[in-house]
């Protein structure tokens, strides 16, 4: 259960860290980082499989580069919901998603 929460507020603040240096992101503040993480995980595990199994002949054709695109859409449907999160662009937003991505495989390092 600590290993749990140590990642949720690791991965908060570097969320948060990442909105501050990637061009086109906005955050409010740790906060609202915090809020993010818990709707890009409710996100993820929602609407992502449905958009997958949606994409999964473009996936293919495109060797797997699809993904990629539902991690953006991911990305602005948070965009959507939340209005102390702002990601201006598909670029910001690609982006946002591949840092998130390297974020939670280095935390999950460092913690397990």
């Amino acid at each position: 259960m600590l290993g749990f929460i140590l990642k949720f507020i690791l991965t908060a603040v570097l969320v948060y860290g990442l909105s501050t240096v990637l061009p086109g992101v906005a955050l409010a503040g740790v906060g609202s980082a915090a809020i993010l993480v818990v709707v890009l995980g409710i996100l993820n595990a929602v609407v992502k499989p449905i958009l997958q199994i949606l994409g999964f002949p473009i996936t293919v054709l495109t060797l797997g580069l699809f993904l990629l695109v539902i991690n953006v859409i991911i990305v602005k449907l948070a965009d959507f919901l939340m209005s102390s999160f702002d990601v201006h662009g598909f670029l910001n937003a690609l982006l946002f998603s591949i840092a998130i991505s390297l974020v939670n495989s280095v935390v999950d390092m460092v913690i397990d």
